[in-house]
């Protein structure tokens, strides 16, 4: 039921923003965000860095002028004041906008400091919130060595909202900061000749998808058939980007998953432990399998012994890593639970806990387990509000078991097992020699009555 939950909980969620084949391709809007601080006159091989940037994105516009499935819009920060650290929308996004475009990058003039944080920030609200389209951030710079820290903070805001797909940033000059890795992808370009070739391949990929065939076999070597959840996470920031569900269709074949080739990827399969890959990197030029082995066994416990005549309830049953104490799922008293194959320590919720340690659960195998058959105590309690506990005594050492409750004059419990000890104190008593103890016994599917 819980794992049912997760996964309409996650595609309902994440349906957005998982691509599909369509016949009907995608709109793509790209933002430039040029960087337009005093370094930008630094003379680079030919000219200032600035009038080659310029130069590269006029011929850029001009060959994609006539791609009518692409809008482009233009931000730039640095250029407004000498004194002043602003950013500002030259361009907005529109049909027919690259003359526009290649007016305003011909007039740009660099003047002030770094602040592609604030520009990253202000990005969000350049973007149409009508209709559907692929929004990407593409930031041209010669280095953020000098920009504010919360880049790094703002970029994950940027990928946490769902408006952005994918933010790159194109480092001229060689420069490459440690700041420009958190705000996105990063393509050096140290020598001009490599400046256009690399603006062409960001977009080039940019409308691509990679394809990525999940192949999941057993131990034995076999197609892996039992369906779970999949997510993918952005490497860089943590961000989920995709979830699925793997399965395979009716001829035993899995399904090819499209992912984008510019994104690194962290993966985790909610197996029980999850199964997680890191830094997975997808080319448009191939299928990209993941090969997965899932070695699964199966685990029930069971309660062992004649069942009484009350009805004994079905107690949870939480299982963890051995020895770490990692919660790894929980099931109830009876039901079978998938497990990768390894060690795990199994705390039964009786009264008190039953906890099993070390208990192996083997590939392709059933391990099954189980627990005394629990007997019954029925308690009638002194006049007035008495508070107690009881303890299971083992080897000369207590353990806790319960609480009793102290509003009520009864109590029926179903204890395990073994010798016990109640403690009772009644409320108004102003010493200790007032409290009361009883040992007594619990025997498997017995009833035990104390009355005080």
């Amino acid at each position: 039921m819980i794992r049912r939950l997760f996964i309409v909980m996650m595609l309902v969620v994440f349906s957005g923003q998982w691509s599909v084949v369509s016949g009907q391709q995608e709109k793509t809007r790209l933002l430039l965000i040029l960087d337009c601080s005093n370094s930008m006159w630094d003379h680079w091989q030919s000219n200032a860095k600035i009038k080659v940037t310029q130069q590269v994105l006029l011929s850029f516009l001009d060959s994609i002028a006539k791609q009518h499935d692409v809008d482009v819009a233009l931000r730039v920060f640095g250029h407004l004041n000498k004194e002043q650290f602003g950013t500002r929308l030259e361009v907005p996004f529109g049909n027919d906008n690259i003359y526009r475009l290649q007016s305003k990058i011909k007039t740009l003039v660099p003047q002030g400091g770094c602040t592609a944080a604030a520009a990253l920030t202000d990005a969000l609200s350049d973007f149409p919130a009508t209709g559907s389209s692929r929004n990407l951030i593409l930031i041209i710079t010669d280095g953020m060595d000098d920009c504010e820290a919360e880049i790094c903070d703002v970029a994950r805001q940027v990928q946490l909202s769902g408006v952005v797909v994918q933010t790159f940033v194109l480092c001229i000059g060689g420069n490459i900061s440690a700041h420009a890795s958190c705000a996105g992808s990063v393509f050096s370009v140290p020598h001009e000749e490599g400046f256009s070739k690399t603006l062409y391949d960001i977009f080039r990929l940019s409308g691509h998808k990679a394809k990525v065939l999940l192949n999941m076999v057993d131990d034995r070597g076999d197609l892996y058939e039992t369906e779970h959840p999949v997510a993918f996470y952005d490497h860089r920031t943590g961000v989920i980007r995709h979830s699925t569900i793997y399965s395979v269709d009716s001829r035993l074949q899995p399904d090819t998953l499209l992912m984008d080739p510019l994104v690194t990827y962290d993966m985790t399969v909610f197996t029980h432990p999850p199964l997680r890959r890191e830094a997975l990197q997808f080319s448009v030029d191939k299928v990209n399998p993941i090969d997965i082995t899932v070695s699964e066994g199966t685990l029930k416990v069971c309660y062992n012994g004649q069942r009484p005549q009350w009805t004994v309830p079905n107690v949870d049953v939480i299982v963890r890593r051995a020895g770490g104490g990692e919660r790894v799922a929980a099931q109830e008293m009876g039901e079978t639970g998938q497990y990768l194959a390894g060690r795990y320590d199994v705390e039964v919720q009786t009264l008190p806990v039953t906890t099993l340690r070390g208990v192996e659960v083997r590939g392709q195998a059933a391990t099954e387990l189980s627990v005394p058959m629990p007997g019954m105590l029925i308690l009638s309690k002194p006049k007035g509000i008495t508070t107690g506990a009881i303890f299971r005594l083992t080897d000369g050492r207590v353990e806790f078991a319960t609480d009793l409750n102290p509003s009520t004059a009864g109590e029926r419990l179903l204890l395990q097992p073994g010798e016990y000890e109640l403690v009772l104190h009644p409320q108004n008593a102003t010493s200790y020699n007032k409290v009361q103890t009883r040992r007594f016994v619990i025997e498997s599917s017995q009833t035990t009555k104390i009355q005080f």
